[in-house]
């Protein structure tokens, strides 16, 4: 499990990487922050996440992280696109590869693993199996519970 730790002003306090079953009360992030993570109500009965290990909170979401060749890709298909439009390659071998391109950066995105996030301080926790209850971000939720800061 990869944490990456925000404090509740959402500042970032670095990362920690834990193995599988192991819940430090103390951990030092890769920025050299000291920091207290609270386990005892963190984890439901089957063993996932239900709580924030650093703020507490129970509002957590499942967050689906871009994989950074997405961009890449996206200038690509853009660079071949203007290409085409100019006349500089035409034919249909020429569609069809924007076709195959553009396919397998959806196949990327759809296969990208989730992480959970806090709604109050942001912190993600990657690696991890997400129970189902866990829900995608919502605008009013998220509203709600920031509210008070």
């Amino acid at each position: 499990m990869r944490i990456l730790l925000r404090s509740l002003d959402r500042s970032p306090l670095g990362q920690v990487e834990l193995a599988d079953g192991d819940r430090p009360i103390r951990a030092k992030t890769d920025l050299g922050h000291d920091v207290i993570l609270d386990w005892e109500a963190a984890h439901d009965d089957d063993g996932h996440l239900r709580r924030c290990p650093a703020c507490g909170s129970a509002d957590l979401y499942r967050h689906r992280r871009v994989p950074q060749i997405t961009g890449f890709i996206l200038v690509l298909v853009l660079a071949m696109t203007l290409a085409s439009i100019l006349g500089l390659v035409s034919g249909l071998s020429f569609l069809i590869a924007i076709a195959i391109i553009i396919l397998i950066d959806v196949c990327i995105l759809v296969l990208s693993p989730e992480s959970l996030e806090c709604y109050r301080c942001r912190t993600s926790i990657r690696n991890i199996r997400i129970a189902a209850y866990h829900q995608k971000w919502n605008r009013e939720r998220d509203r709600t519970v920031n509210s008070g800061n």
